[in-house]
């Protein structure tokens, strides 16, 4: 049995994996979800880590999952519980020293979205997030969603990344095709500089947990093997 940490983004809570909780655990999977003290000015990405440690417990066999800001703090959590397979779903990848607030103009992203908005007439970075951020999500469970969004507290965000480098362990990508946020070519861009692997791609939207939990249950079971 697998336990699959899965840690949420930006303004987010955990509720946003509980599709893909379900997926997992019906396979007999262990998953822990918990929420990030995002909205506590003095929490830190110490804090954020440190929730997620507690959270887990002494559980054993750990793949750590981070999605979109999920990726700044999930490297800092798999080194700290030795897992053995660390994943970015549409996650930001740090570099050490970099701040979250940094990241943006140092990779390039809005460069990379305005010309992708330029290809697909405004979609990417569109202000209505039913188009930008929860395509592909069904409109009652991206309400949902969006009523359980939390403030997200600076202090994180201005912190630069603590690690001297990348964990030493196996890491995959999961790009989503799909994401009207980080634009796939941005990401397939990103991914190459930054970890120098090839990315595992998903037919989904940003938020491919809700909108394709059996698909990307799939794809992360396929990492344990």
């Amino acid at each position: 049995m697998t336990t699959f940490v899965l840690i949420h983004g930006a303004g987010d809570v955990g509720w946003a994996w509980h599709l893909l909780e379900a997926e997992l655990r019906r396979d007999g999977h262990d998953t822990v979800a918990p929420d990030l003290p995002i909205e506590d000015d003095s929490a830190g990405l110490a804090e954020y880590t440190d929730a997620v440690v507690t959270a887990v417990g002494d559980r054993e066999d750990i793949v750590v999952v981070g999605h979109s800001f999920g990726g700044i703090v999930a490297p800092l959590v798999a080194e700290r519980l030795s897992a053995k397979v660390l994943v970015l779903l549409a996650g930001m990848i740090p570099a050490p020293g970099e701040t979250t607030n940094e990241w943006w103009g140092n990779t390039g992203y809005g460069p990379a979205s305005q010309e992708a908005a330029e290809r697909d007439g405004g979609l990417t970075g569109n202000g209505d997030p039913f188009v930008s951020f929860y395509n592909g999500v069904p409109r009652k469970l991206a309400e949902q969603a969006m009523s359980k969004e939390r403030r997200q507290s600076e202090a994180a965000m201005d912190e630069p990344w603590p690690l001297e480098q990348w964990p030493d362990i196996p890491t995959k990508f999961v790009l989503c095709t799909e994401d009207r946020f980080f634009p796939p070519e941005f990401f397939r861009r990103l991914v190459k500089e930054r970890l120098d692997i090839t990315p595992d791609e998903i037919a989904a939207c940003h938020c491919a947990a809700l909108a394709k939990p059996k698909e990307l249950a799939t794809l992360l079971r396929s990492y344990t093997d």
